[in-house]
């Protein structure tokens, strides 16, 4: 049996988790944006919504496509993503209890929360993943 081969992380070819992660992020923002701009009016939730789906759909995607990834360092990601995702869902919290105090109306709420859903999961995810990416990994011996 030989020893397990040292794997580069410079060297490695890797999905486009933070690519995808990044493009689910800008629906989730653009389309918390356009509710935010329009709340005291009678907003149509028709785009907003579509963004939200997209925005859902692309964390999903950019998911699965990071948790396929063998070998890589799942630990360190774990230790980023906890800490990441204590700080933005402290911040998502926040944003939250905002739209809530000024009383935004239930359609508009609902899918500014799933916006600050996504925004609180989706970055400490692109966090961790780019500090996990660059850790040298042990390759599974043969």
């Amino acid at each position: 049996m030989t020893a397990a081969a040292h794997v580069r992380p410079f060297e490695r070819k890797l999905p486009p988790v933070v690519e995808v992660a990044m493009v689910a992020l800008a629906a989730a923002v653009t389309g918390g944006v356009i509710l935010a701009s329009q709340v005291t009016e009678d907003p149509s939730l028709v785009f907003p919504t579509v963004l939200m789906i997209v925005a859902a759909v692309l964390e999903l995607v950019a998911i699965v496509l990071a948790v396929r990834i063998r070998p890589f360092a799942w630990d360190r990601f774990r230790q980023v993503y906890l800490w990441g995702f204590v700080a933005y869902a402290i911040q998502g919290g926040m944003i939250e209890w905002s739209f809530a105090k000024n009383d935004t109306p239930s359609g508009p709420l609902t899918l500014l929360t799933i916006g600050i859903v996504v925004f609180s999961t989706i970055v400490p995810l692109m966090i961790a993943f780019t500090v996990a990416r660059y850790q040298a990994v042990d390759e599974p011996a043969v």
